[in-house]
Parts: C-alpha cells; sequence; structure tokens
C-alpha cells in the first residue's frame, strides 16, 4: 500500500517549521541571555568605578573563570561584547525577537546613532538576514541616501513614520553591485550587465530599495511600427509607479536620457493607471556628467534619475569626497541665487 505523496509533504512541512521555530527560539533565548550577562557585568563594573582599572579587571578575571567551563562564547573578547549590547541597548523589552545575536553584534559596532537607528529600523522592516544587514552597511546604504536626502527624512522613510513621496528618497547613487561578480577592469557589454542583474536579481532588488518588484526584461513597445525593447521594468509599491531602468557601460549622453525619456513617457500614456503616479525613469552608468544631465532634463524634472553603478564596495573616503561634492553644488546653487 502506497502512501499518499501529500501526507509525506504535509508532514515534512511540519517538521521543517518546527525546526525552524526551535532555532528561533533558541535564538532568542540566547539573546537574552547575552544581555542579561552584560547588565550584570555592567551594574557591577559601576559599582567599582572607583576603582582604577576596575572594569578591566573585572572582565578578564570573569573571562578566566568561565571560558573553561562555557567554551570560547564567553572568552574575554566576548564578555565585552555583552556589556556592549547592555550599553547600546539597554531596555530589554526593545529587543526584537527576529534578530539573532549576529544582527546585534553588527549593530553595536555603529557608533552613530542614528546610522545604527536607520539600519535597526530598515532590518526589521525588510526582515534582512544578518549577511545582508553586514552587506547594507559595508555598502555604505546610510551615507549614500544621505548624499540627496537629510537626515531626518531618511530616518522618517526608515521608521516608516511617512512614505517616500519622491524617488530620490529611496534610490541611491552610486548603486553599488559587487554582488554582480563582475570584475570593474573587464571590458562587457550591457547585454552581460543586464544577464548578471536577473541572474543576482534577489540582490538587485535589495540594492535598489524599498518596494520594488520586477516586471519585466527587454520589454518590448510598439511606437507607429517601430520596435523598442527597455532592459528592465520594476514597480515600486510605495511610489505606487512603474520603474523602468536602462543599462549603459560608458559615459552617459544626452541622447541616453532622450531614448530614457521616451519610454518614461510611453509608460505614463499607455500603462499607467489613473491612480498611480508618474514612471520613474532610472539610467545606471559607470559615469555622467552632472551639469548635462541638469541641462537635457526639464528643470522641474523628479522623475528621471541618472545613478551611477560600481562593481565594488565603496571606501569611506570615497563616500566623504562624494558628500563634499554635493556639498559644493548646494554651495554653488545657494550663491546662484
Amino acid at each position: 500500500m502506497e502512501i499518499k505523496k501529500e501526507l509525506i509533504q504535509q508532514i515534512q512541512s511540519i517538521i521543517a517549521a518546527a525546526r525552524d521555530k526551535a532555532i528561533r527560539s533558541v535564538d532568542t533565548e540566547r539573546v537574552l541571555m547575552y544581555w542579561q550577562i552584560g547588565k550584570v557585568i555592567f551594574e557591577e563594573e559601576q559599582d567599582g568605578k572607583e576603582r582604577a582599572g576596575y572594569g578591566e579587571y573585572l572582565i578578564k578575571s570573569l573571562a578566566n573563570e568561565l571560558e573553561p567551563q562555557f567554551g570560547s562564547a564567553f572568552s574575554y573578547r566576548q564578555l565585552n561584547w555583552f556589556r556592549q549590547f547592555y550599553r547600546t541597548f539597554p531596555i530589554v523589552n526593545a529587543l526584537r525577537s527576529q534578530f539573532s545575536w549576529t544582527h546585534y553584534r553588527t549593530l553595536i559596532r555603529i557608533e552613530n546613532q542614528d546610522k545604527r537607528e536607520f539600519y535597526l529600523a530598515e532590518a526589521e522592516k525588510n526582515n534582512w538576514t544578518a549577511r545582508q544587514l553586514e552587506r547594507q552597511i559595508n555598502s555604505q546604504l546610510f551615507e549614500r541616501l544621505l548624499m540627496s536626502n537629510d537626515v531626518a527624512s531618511v530616518l522618517e522613510v526608515a521608521r516608516v513614520e511617512k512614505l517616500p513621496t519622491e524617488a530620490k528618497e529611496i534610490i541611491k547613487d552610486p548603486m553599488v553591485l559587487e554582488f554582480l561578480g563582475l570584475k570593474r577592469e573587464a571590458s562587457y557589454y550591457e547585454k552581460d550587465l543586464e544577464n548578471a542583474i536577473i541572474t543576482h536579481l534577489q540582490d538587485f532588488i535589495l540594492e535598489l530599495g524599498n518596494g520594488f518588484a520586477f516586471v519585466a526584461r527587454q520589454k518590448r513597445i510598439h511606437i507607429e511600427g517601430d520596435e523598442y525593447f527597455v532592459d528592465l521594468v520594476f514597480y515600486n509599491r510605495l511610489l505606487q509607479s512603474f520603474v523602468v531602468i536602462e543599462i549603459k557601460t560608458q559615459k552617459l549622453t544626452h541622447q541616453d536620457i532622450g531614448q530614457l525619456q521616451m519610454y518614461v513617457n510611453y509608460y505614463d500614456r499607455y500603462e499607467k493607471q489613473t491612480y498611480e503616479n508618474p514612471t520613474i525613469g532610472i539610467l545606471l552608468c559607470t559615469d555622467k556628467n552632472d551639469a548635462m544631465v541638469k541641462i537635457t532634463l526639464p528643470e522641474n524634472n523628479n522623475t528621471i534619475i541618472a545613478s551611477k553603478y560600481q562593481l565594488y564596495l565603496p571606501t569611506e573616503q570615497q563616500l566623504i569626497d562624494e558628500v563634499k561634492k554635493e556639498i559644493e553644488k548646494l554651495d554653488n546653487k545657494d550663491i546662484e541665487q
């Protein structure tokens, strides 16, 4: 007598769900244990703070006692992390059950409070894994968003205290595409970049930002008997608009902007519903002349965005240089006015 395949699959699902729940439960208990240990260490340290070097002595002494008995998870370095964990997150009820210890260990390394709050909110909202959280921090997501927004606006969107109303609030410039695995010194075609994006679509959507869903690649459109192909089409549910992306592996030209503007106009006239917002166009390019982009587009433009991409994680100095450029642009604009 043969057992039904559906029955086996049902039992397998129950087992898998129970295992996942057990793992999450263990992670939650581990986080709470580390927090409680950190609290005890911190409070004891505060009681003896008048004694020079007491904190250092305390943690070393505890490590000498605990590590031989419980292993490297209670080494001098780890106990320091537990203490810092409690100092950074002193309210136990505010701890997120969905975060593992790896999440929290990554977050407590961030000294800037606004920056830490941003990643905390984004990780919770988007259900980032610990690996995704670390990747977003390493790609300097917070700093890249600050290049076209102020801190208050970035934090409000992250905390869902307001919905984004403009594309620049969620779309980064530059975009970091190191996960594609393309060598920055190698020669490749637009088709190669597009194929790599489709292969790593989940990572690309994560880099694009909140609310994006994939719609099509090489979307064919007909205009008076002529055929054109849009590289990538997405939809953003937060902005309630289509997002069309054109890929360029060379420096941006005004012809490229004109081509993308045509695609945006097409979607606005033939695809967009009356309740949806105007289509957004993104030109993904290796280099651009911001002045040329500004002059080519209408003064009130807020739907066409030229975003550079880079195939490697940015250094802190690179982003500092970019921020300085943005500040200089704003200063020059104030002088002109």
